[in-house]
């Protein structure tokens, strides 16, 4: 049973601010139920090592939790000298997921880097930075465009994500955080606006799951993320219906 008596299917409360920031070329809060992630992309006029001389752009991302952002404060990684782990994991994760959503080639030899900064995690904390960081950075791409930095538009499609499990032998989408620690099976689903898939994160936490289980897992995911889709064009109005044909 949900810990707040929703529907299995039934996503948390989500609430998308646009230009939450003043100064980066694209910006959200992005909020699902408890969780709130504040997502920037700025543009940087170079490119990493491996890209220079190619013409070619790039998108990269990084992630981190303020200290208070859960219930235990969390040290900063400064204070270690060193990313941690699982916010390098995640950071990794987020800059594939939009690169599947853009072409590099039309971005021209510049970066869009984007930062997802976690203000409140009640799960899924990386699916939201995910379908943010698509929002900020079309956004990014669009003054590019405007700007005349850029010829053609480089999105290709959209890129959204969503949290699922099986707790309790029920089927969930959009998990909490308590309902994530309980949960038998924690999946990770990562689609584009056409629902290809962009990247799956499926783990047993406790013994395995079905092929069937696998299925019904896939299908409540892809009905959650044609959801969170309609909220990104709806967030990013109709200046960029042209842009997310």
């Amino acid at each position: 049973m949900r810990i707040d008596n929703r529907s299995p299917e039934k996503l948390r409360p989500l609430k998308i601010t646009k230009n939450f920031t003043k100064y980066a070329a694209g910006s959200v809060l992005i909020e699902t139920g408890e969780t709130k992630v504040i997502v920037t992309a700025s543009i940087d006029e170079k490119v990493p090592p491996f890209k220079k001389d190619t013409g070619s752009g790039f998108i990269t991302a990084e992630y981190s939790m303020l200290p208070s952002a859960t219930a235990d404060r969390n040290p900063r990684d400064i204070s270690k000298l060193k990313l941690n782990g699982r916010a390098a994991e995640i950071q990794r994760l987020i800059g594939r997921c939009i690169r599947a959503g853009f072409d590099m080639d039309k971005l021209g030899e510049r970066t869009i880097v984007i930062d997802c900064d976690v203000i409140q995690a009640d799960g899924g904390t990386r699916t939201a930075s995910i379908t943010g960081a698509f929002i900020a950075c079309a956004m990014a791409v669009k003054k590019l465009l405007d700007q005349k930095l850029i010829k053609e538009n480089p999105i290709k499609a959209q890129i959204a994500a969503i949290s699922l499990g099986i707790v309790d032998g029920e089927i969930m989408a959009d998990l909490c955080y308590l309902e994530d620690c309980i949960a038998g099976v924690d999946m990770n689903l990562v689609m584009d606006s056409n629902l290809n898939i962009v990247e799956i994160q499926g783990a047993a936490e406790h013994g395995t799951y079905s092929k069937k289980e696998l299925d019904e897992l896939y299908k409540l995911g892809e009905k959650s993320i044609k959801k969170l889709l309609a909220a990104q064009k709806k967030v990013l109005g109709e200046e960029f219906e042209e842009l997310l044909k």
